[in-house]
């Protein structure tokens, strides 16, 4: 019998969307070994982004893995997913599992510290199914992540601490932006797994 979805969970945005958040989905010590094999055993590598026509290379390191080696188009580059790693697949299974959704991809991101962090935007490309559940997985450092309505403008924050997930749902990619603010107050790593699942 699943605990998690047993527990009642309360949906962080007022309206338009519906953002679950799960803390501690893994023992401390389950944790510290799966951050470790992701510190190691990914293929990191640093994300190169166009802004208004000019690419510049990110800080922040990202991975990307999947089923059949799918594509995921972002930023005006394309990523080919590398094949699952059997830890990879593990942790899919247990948010799978968590959230009774299925993905067939991963995004991962690697922030040294507070200094890199993800501006406003919608994880909305037409690659992703619309409307699917999006899963975010943290490992290390603790750090804020924030929602701003497109319309409204009204924000919603929250903290997303070690071993916690974030599933966002329905309408919140086209009706709400996140972003992943700096901070000099962080000073450590943060590995952030987004489950997805794709149009192949």
């Amino acid at each position: 019998m699943d605990l998690f979805n047993q527990r009642k969970q309360t949906n962080f945005l007022p309206y338009d969307g519906e953002v679950l958040y799960y803390p501690n989905i893994l023992s401390l010590e389950d944790a510290r070994a799966f951050y470790q094999n992701l510190l190691s055993g990914i293929a990191w590598q640093q994300d190169v982004v166009k802004i208004f026509g000019k690419q510049f290379i990110t800080a922040r390191k990202v991975a990307w893995y999947g089923d059949d080696a799918c594509a995921y188009t972002y930023s005006h580059q394309t990523k080919i997913a590398l094949p699952w790693t059997p830890e990879l697949l593990s942790l899919k299974n247990k948010v799978e599992e968590i959230t009774n959704e299925h993905y067939n991809a991963c995004l991962l991101n690697l922030y040294h510290s507070g200094d890199e962090g993800m501006g406003w935007h919608s994880d909305n490309e037409k690659s992703i199914v619309p409307q699917s559940a999006i899963a975010s997985l943290s490992f290390g450092a603790a750090r804020k992540f924030v929602f701003k309505h497109k319309e409204s403008k009204e924000s919603v924050s929250l903290l997303l601490e070690d071993a916690s997930l974030l599933v966002m749902k329905g309408r919140t990619q086209e009706q709400w932006l996140h972003a992943l603010p700096k901070t000099k107050k962080v000073k450590d790593l943060r590995i952030n797994l987004t489950f997805r699942k794709m149009i192949l």
